[in-house]
């Protein structure tokens, strides 16, 4: 992290500790992110259970899922497999790759290649445990648009790893940033692409729509538990820095 970053952190931070206390601090640090990340947990648990029951928001995945296959055409079809490609096994770690590496040059530091590395494997873990532990079968083939796809279909792995690791690297660059208006368009796009990668995949046929929404939930808790240890460990780092 540059000079004026931590700088500017470690302003912010000593501003925090005289209104609430070091021991505050810590305890507000960590209920605004475990918090969050504590009813996303609960919001994805009511979600598997509806899957599990075939009621609740389960009931949207085929009425959604027939309305997608009426927007089809040929064109289109090619052009969303190709962006759904983007947060697949191979284009997101290429997308994640380029943009990780200019952020450590950029920053003459470290941090961003450890904080999207461990993202990512949270995000990984979180997908194979999902799909392993549900088994949940992916929609008809005959209603899907190939290439298509053979494994478990709950959670939705490409809507869950684009969430962690496009929101991992757009939190890093609201970090790095100085103006409102490119933190907020940094946000603003990062949303979009995790959006269009999920709605991709119930487009395509190759996710129900509960698939997606699970995996944006489980997404949005991992990334909250994520950010919450970073800003911990980057608030002790800061308050180790000589005064300047």
């Amino acid at each position: 992290m540059t000079d004026a970053v931590s700088a500017r952190m470690k302003q912010r931070l000593a501003g925090a500790v005289e209104v609430l206390g070091r021991h505050g601090l810590l305890l507000l640090t960590l209920a605004a992110g475990l918090i969050p990340a504590l009813l996303l947990a609960l919001a994805a648990g009511g979600v598997y259970e509806a899957v599990v029951e075939e009621d609740g928001v389960a009931g949207l995945d085929q009425p959604v899922l027939d309305a997608a296959i009426t927007l089809r055409s040929p064109g289109v079809d090619t052009a969303v497999t190709w962006l759904t490609n983007l947060g697949g096994t191979i284009g997101l770690p290429v997308l994640a790759a380029a943009a990780v590496l200019a952020l450590c040059r950029w920053q003459r530091s470290w941090t961003p290649l450890i904080l999207t590395a461990s993202a990512a494997a949270g995000s990984l873990l979180l997908t194979v445990a999902g799909k392993a532990l549900v088994g949940r079968s992916r929609p008809p083939l005959s209603d899907a648009v190939p290439p298509y796809e053979h494994s478990a279909s709950f959670p939705s792995g490409h809507s869950l790893n684009s969430l962690v690791v496009i929101g991992t690297l757009a939190y890093l660059l609201v970090l790095y940033l100085n103006t409102r208006r490119s933190r907020f368009l940094t946000v603003l796009a990062g949303a979009v692409f995790v959006l269009a990668i999920g709605l991709s995949r119930v487009y395509l046929g190759h996710h129900w729509l509960t698939d997606v929404l699970v995996a944006w939930i489980l997404g949005l808790a991992w990334l909250a538990i994520l950010i919450t240890v970073h800003q911990l460990l980057h608030a002790r780092r800061l308050r180790s820095l000589p005064a300047g």
